[in-house]
């Protein structure tokens, strides 16, 4: 018998229990139906959390056993996008090796056959100073200030187009293609520049792989992805003040909305199916309801389901959230 969702919308469905078990469940039913698995997974931290993250080697053979699973839930131009943090050694001014070995072995996962398409950094310059024994009170380390997020596939050419996630022209770029001339010829690069390759207006540039929460330099002309804003300032937006009129704590490892739709955009069309097996309080499936892809979120704890019941009662969703 398929399990009951906790609640559902439209576009979705968020189901309660262990991931690792309902993953096996649901594969008869989604195997080879996923488009994007995206999510967030409890990071490889090396002390406790209240979200309930493994330790060291526990947490490897955890999450590499996902692999496989993950390979088989997707379409063959499927993607996965992990969000992966950095760890460091137990009272050790040191950074652990730990995430890079979970990675690793993830992709090299024999009967996975994933290979790693690009590696991209999000950078947040507003997260606190951390590790704060060495950042706040020694001082002999630096902020740890981004968090890798990695983009695998089973195929050399997954469903991709950077078409969807362009850039607003730079203002000198937009004078560029004004005035249609610009110094062609041969760079001290050796790069030699065409004589019209500039000159087309293809609606904005292409995305870099540094995506920015908030802009490192505030001077700077800020040139975001033309989907949901990649702003982490989201501290008046409808989900925090609901939760504090609620007197809720957010899950304090939430995914940007905007780090979740520009993958979602970037990765798959409308009607796809998009699975996050470790929703927490459910970025993923708010941002695949509201760009109209279908999802799938999983989450053990209870008290992530309010918070995701609370994302999805957003008037600007227009849903029809049903269930508990």
């Amino acid at each position: 018998m398929k399990k009951k969702p906790n609640h559902s919308t439209e576009y979705g469905e968020y189901f309660l229990g262990d991931s690792s078990k309902l993953l096996e469940r649901f594969t008869k039913e989604y195997a080879g139906k996923v488009q994007l698995i995206l999510t967030s997974p409890p990071f490889p931290l090396n002390n406790k959390k209240s979200y309930g993250n493994l330790e060291g080697e526990e947490y490897k053979e955890w999450f590499v056993r996902f692999a496989e699973v993950f390979s088989r839930l997707l379409t063959d131009d499927g993607s996965i996008v992990i969000e992966l943090g950095n760890a460091w050694l137990p009272g050790r001014p040191v950074q652990s090796l730990l995430h890079l070995e979970c990675l690793m072995d993830f992709v090299k996962n024999p009967v996975a056959n994933l290979r790693l398409c690009q590696q991209f950094i999000c950078y947040n310059p507003s997260r606190l100073p951390s590790p704060a024994a060495w950042v706040t009170v020694q001082r002999i380390r630096l902020t740890d200030s981004y968090t890798n997020v990695w983009w695998m596939a089973k195929s050399d050419f997954p469903k991709a187009d950077n078409r969807k996630v362009l850039r607003d022209y730079s203002k000198s770029m937009k004078k560029l293609l004004e005035r249609q001339s610009y110094n062609q010829g041969k760079r001290p690069s050796e790069h030699v520049i065409s004589e019209n390759g500039f000159l087309v207006n293809h609606g904005g540039s292409i995305t870099p792989n540094v995506l920015e929460l908030e802009p490192m330099d505030e001077t700077r002309e800020v040139r975001l992805p033309n989907v949901l804003s990649l702003s982490n300032s989201s501290s008046n937006d409808p989900f925090m003040r609901r939760c504090r009129e609620k007197g809720i704590a957010p899950h304090p490892a939430r995914m940007p909305a905007g780090l979740a739709a520009f993958f979602i955009q970037f990765l798959t069309d409308p009607g796809d199916l998009v699975l996050d097996p470790f929703a927490g309080s459910n970025t993923t499936g708010f941002a695949a309801e509201k760009l109209k892809r279908r999802w799938i979120s999983i989450e053990t704890l209870k008290k992530y389901s309010e918070q995701s019941k609370i994302r999805l009662n957003d008037p600007a969703l227009h849903s029809n959230l049903m269930g508990e």
